[in-house]
């Protein structure tokens, strides 16, 4: 067996199978799945774990799919039954059958559906199951066989579409309870197992399909490269372990960046200039953290969204946005850069404001206004903007900014709402979102900027008293 020994290396080197775990093995009844089936079934009497079965039918060869599930069924039934197992104590015990779950989908309806294409929808539809699965039986891993060879095989997909050193780390091994013990396993080693133990294994006809891709690169560049340098299959493990333990520890290194980001909301916000700064592998390595952390994953993500994101980091546009995948959006808000889900600040709904009253608005803004006369010297408050009622002309409402809208501050020069929110660093994309209160004459007062001086009142005169609030409940005067 020791030919055969490359998966329990694989196993004991990840820890993928604690003692008095759950396995479920994917099967769909080719040769790679079957030897793995087949050596979990004899590990399990010295590994001391229960193990389970799973086919998923994806609905897209008719009855050779039909085919492939009854041999499945079959085998687990012939080869996969009870075992006698002595356990370490000493104790002899029986172990279970292997128990078999069968799923299946209709990919190419589903495809349609989303829009995407048939390989992504049958890889997505089968990980769903058997992540089902193993939630159904209670199972800590999930083995799928992915051996050597397609790792060779991914990783001349990934040349050749172009990638980075993380494209070049190939299958990992281990992802969450996903394990893939046979990444050192050549398939030549399983077809001489399969021979050595008489077990029989289906042939997917897809497989041979070149109109794919991968199978293109299996069947006509493959041979051509173990021709070349026989053993190449082999020696691809080690050589994508030692670019993996490289790739870990620049994913380590860039760890410092992300933990300069913050929460706010649903965002994260990061000084741009810590990204801008970075040397570049680590500055990619952590925009793919970052936004990582907000969708639950990287998937979808290229190598131009990520240098994209930079490009923000580095430019001068202060108001600079970028569409991610997933539904996110990365944007500058000066210097900060902000990460979140694509969707608008809400714009201030207009309406009538009639004093004495408390108003909630939209952007988690508040509004207070109340009627009084103005306290003497020392009776003053600098909670509220003081109007003098005999100056406001017409309705008040409350509203979003408005072309021509223009304020003059205490001690300043009256200039537009637009200058305001610039020499204020307000976000372009925030500044729908902030309130403005204004009469039939102009602008009053607008949240987080202040109030037009020239109709402001006098001590003992009576005012109408204005407030706004921000959503952290913090009092919005005017920003000296």
């Amino acid at each position: 067996m020791g030919e055969f020994s490359q998966l329990n290396e694989m196993l004991a080197a990840y820890d993928m199978i604690p003692a008095g775990s759950t396995v479920v093995c994917a099967v769909s009844g080719g040769a790679d799945s079957v030897y793995l089936l087949h050596r979990l079934w004899l590990l399990r009497t010295m590994l001391d774990f229960r193990l389970a079965a799973a086919h998923f039918d994806h609905g897209l060869r008719g009855e050779e799919s039909r085919r492939d599930a009854e041999f499945v069924r079959d085998f687990v039934a012939r080869y996969c039954g009870a075992q006698q197992c002595v356990l370490r104590d000493g104790t002899e015990v029986e172990l279970p059958p292997v128990e078999l779950i069968v799923g299946r989908g209709d990919v190419a309806a589903e495809a349609r559906a989303r829009g995407r294409g048939i390989e992504e929808t049958a890889r997505e539809l089968r990980y769903a199951f058997l992540e089902e699965t193993a939630d159904r039986v209670g199972a800590e891993r999930i083995a799928t066989a992915h051996t050597a060879d397609d790792d060779l095989e991914t990783l001349l997909l990934h040349l050749l579409r172009g990638t980075g050193l993380r494209g070049l780390t190939g299958i990992p091994p281990r992802r969450g309870r996903l394990i893939r013990p046979m990444l050192t396993t050549t398939r030549e080693t399983v077809e001489e197992y399969l021979r050595r133990y008489g077990l029989p294994h289906v042939e997917d006809s897809s497989n041979t399909d070149e109109r794919f891709l991968r199978n293109r690169l299996r069947r006509q560049v493959v041979p051509l490269l173990k021709e070349f340098s026989p053993g190449v299959t082999a020696r691809i493990p080690d050589t994508v372990a030692r670019l993996r333990a490289d790739e870990a520890l620049l994913e380590e290194l860039a760890q410092p960046l992300c933990r300069q980001a913050r929460e706010e909301g649903e965002d994260l916000v990061l000084p741009a200039a810590a990204l801008a700064e970075a040397p570049e592998p680590l500055a990619v390595r952590a925009v793919r953290q970052l936004i990582a952390r907000l969708r639950g994953g990287a998937a979808g993500l290229t190598a131009a969204h990520l240098e994209a994101v930079l490009a923000l980091c580095r430019g001068n546009d202060p108001s600079a946005q970028v569409s991610l995948p997933g539904g996110l959006l990365a944007w500058r808000e000066y210097d900060r850069l902000v990460l979140g889900p694509d969707a608008p600040p809400p714009r201030v709904v207009p309406r009538t404001v009639t004093p004495p009253c408390v108003l909630k608005l939209e952007g988690g803004w508040t509004l207070r206004c109340e009627c009084g006369p103005v306290p003497h010297a020392g009776e003053e408050s600098d909670e509220f903007f003081r109007f003098d009622c005999a100056k406001i002309e017409g309705a008040l409402r409350v509203r979003p900014r408005e072309t021509g809208d223009e304020l003059a501050l205490p001690g300043r020069p009256r200039r537009s709402l637009k200058k305001l929110f610039i020499d204020r660093r307000v976000p372009r994309r925030l500044r729908e979102s902030v309130p403005v209160l204004a009469d039939g004459a102009g602008v009053l007062a607008v949240g987080g900027i202040g109030a037009d001086c020239r109709r402001a009142a006098l001590p003992g005169q009576p005012a109408l008293w204005v407030r706004f609030e921000n959503k952290t409940g913090k009092r919005e005067k005017e920003r000296e």
